[in-house]
């Protein structure tokens, strides 16, 4: 049961990532990412699978050990409810800085590159996107602040 779950978490936000990375300035594209409901696909999954237990896990996540953190991902249930919980985030923050980067109109090359990044890696990819953000600022700041010559 749980091969197949993985295998199917996928899909819950595999087109949304397809949208932002490669069809970034699409109509429906931003339309779509608009909505904060993307992410409920997955993280409705994740809550489907956590509830039942979510009572024995409480304590185990309260006060966690490192031994029994592991031995809780180690099993097929514990990957799967890990994997979706990292899709689930991961998509909330890609959305993000999907919708950062349009506002900001940093290119979409760059922007599409940051988000395969953080699709990939998580967490190095969203402190690329920060660089990346506070590097476009600098400059949008810089030929704010310097007149043009005449």
């Amino acid at each position: 049961m749980f091969d197949t779950l993985f295998s199917l978490s996928n899909i819950l936000t595999m087109p949304f990532w397809f949208l932002m990375i490669l069809l970034p300035t699409w109509r429906w594209t931003e339309r779509l990412m608009q909505s904060v409901w993307t992410v409920a696909p997955a993280a409705l999954a994740y809550v489907i699978l956590v509830l039942p237990g979510m009572l024995s896990l409480l304590p185990l996540l309260a006060n966690p050990q490192l031994g029994t953190i592991a031995a809780l991902l180690g099993t097929p249930a514990g990957a799967t409810i890990g994997w979706i919980h990292f899709l689930a985030f991961d998509l909330f923050v890609g959305r993000w800085a999907y919708l950062d980067s349009r506002q900001r109109r940093l290119h979409p090359v760059l922007a599409s590159i940051t988000l395969f990044f953080i699709l990939m890696f998580g967490p190095l990819g969203f402190m690329l996107y920060l660089i990346m953000r506070s590097l476009f600022a600098r400059q949008s700041n810089r030929m704010v602040a310097t007149p043009a010559s005449s």
